[in-house]
């Protein structure tokens, strides 16, 4: 039984499709995260061993590291079933009461982002987590009674872009918390030529390792970028990919040398052409270049101050002599502003 909304998986876009194709299935698969992956073999060895469910896990790190994934692997690799929903579909305890008594003794629920969970919804989760109970109320006002349901054991995953918004009392429940880091190009690379070999795509090592190095340190945007690759090749170059067609479809598709796209580029150059360099407030930025602050600030400048080409001050944003650098737009003279601010100091004192 389906609770539509809640446990979805039907009517995915095509690309959404692909990459669950794209997906490793088992923890020898997984590539990268080297400690994390000998630390849940530990796990889930041990509580097959014990035959137990595995510990609640929650995972946490930026979009597209692998722990949708990593769910998925536990399932796996424990023979159990996935149920996958997320925090914002889940919006009243009787929806998690729905999701929890439909599940089969061992599986796995996962929660994707899971720290937008309602309150009233984590109140009722604490009990299912370290008791494997439900307690429901039925009706309201005075004739309202409380119902204990027991539920078969499972194992929790839960995934945030965000741990420090997930509440302490549901934090403490899980069993183990791992982040995840960013890729290095050399695992990069590795699961670029992995995708190849699933999507049918001849792609040298070169090819694959440019691509690596234009994906954030990202799994998703590494698969993301090798497809659009592979249209352009099967389009504009019956097929063929090598190092100057990846360097030209990732050109169209507006990825430059340093993996920044059209809207990178945008805030950079709103940055250092419409406010000097900053230092300029994240709203105004934001405003700048039609986005949400929300949007900017989560989206787009994690990479752009892990890549070194903007800083966060107490006065605002601020461009860096890269960012400069990277756009071929000359940096301001140094001298100039400590001459002005002298004069003014000179002026203030007449």
């Amino acid at each position: 039984m389906r609770e539509e909304g809640i446990l979805s998986t039907d009517s995915l876009p095509s690309d959404d499709v692909v990459e669950l194709s794209l997906r490793p299935r088992t923890l020898d698969e997984f590539v990268g995260q080297h400690g994390l992956k000998e630390r849940l073999g530990i796990l889930i060895e041990a509580a097959r061993t014990r035959n137990e469910s595995v510990d609640h896990l929650l995972f946490s790190g930026p979009p597209g590291l692998g722990k949708t994934s990593l769910a998925s692997i536990v399932a796996h690799e424990m023979g159990a079933n996935l149920r996958a929903t997320s925090g914002p579909a889940i919006e009243r305890p009787g929806d998690l009461a729905a999701v929890i008594t439909n599940l089969d003794h061992g599986d796995v629920l996962f929660i994707d982002e899971v720290h937008r969970l309602p309150r009233q919804v984590e109140e009722v989760l604490y009990s299912a987590m370290e008791d494997f109970q439900l307690d429901i109320v039925v009706g309201k006002g005075p004739a309202a009674r409380s119902i204990r349901l027991d539920v078969p054991q499972f194992t929790l995953v839960g995934a945030t872009t965000r741990v420090g918004r997930v509440a302490p009392p549901l934090r403490d429940r899980f069993g183990y918390i791992a982040r995840l880091d960013y890729y290095d190009d050399e695992s990069l690379g590795l699961i670029v030529e992995r995708a190849a070999k699933i999507l049918g795509v001849v792609i040298d090592s070169v090819s694959g390792h440019v691509i690596a190095g234009r994906s954030r340190g990202t799994p998703r945007i590494a698969n993301r970028l090798l497809r659009r690759v592979r249209d352009y090749a099967s389009v504009r170059a019956e097929g063929t990919i090598d190092p100057e067609i990846t360097d030209l479809a990732l050109g169209v598709f507006e990825v430059d040398s340093e993996g920044l796209d059209k809207v990178d580029r945008f805030i950079l150059r709103a940055l250092i052409e419409k406010f000097e360099g900053g230092p300029v407030g994240l709203s105004t930025l934001a405003i700048a270049v039609g986005e949400e602050p929300e949007t900017v600030e989560d989206a787009y400048e994690p990479f752009l101050l892990q890549m070194g080409l903007l800083k966060r001050t107490a006065r605002g944003r601020v461009a860096t002599a890269r960012a400069y650098q990277h756009l071929g737009i000359a940096p301001p003279d140094p001298e100039a502003t400590p001459v002005a601010d002298q004069q003014s100091v000179l002026d203030l004192r007449e």
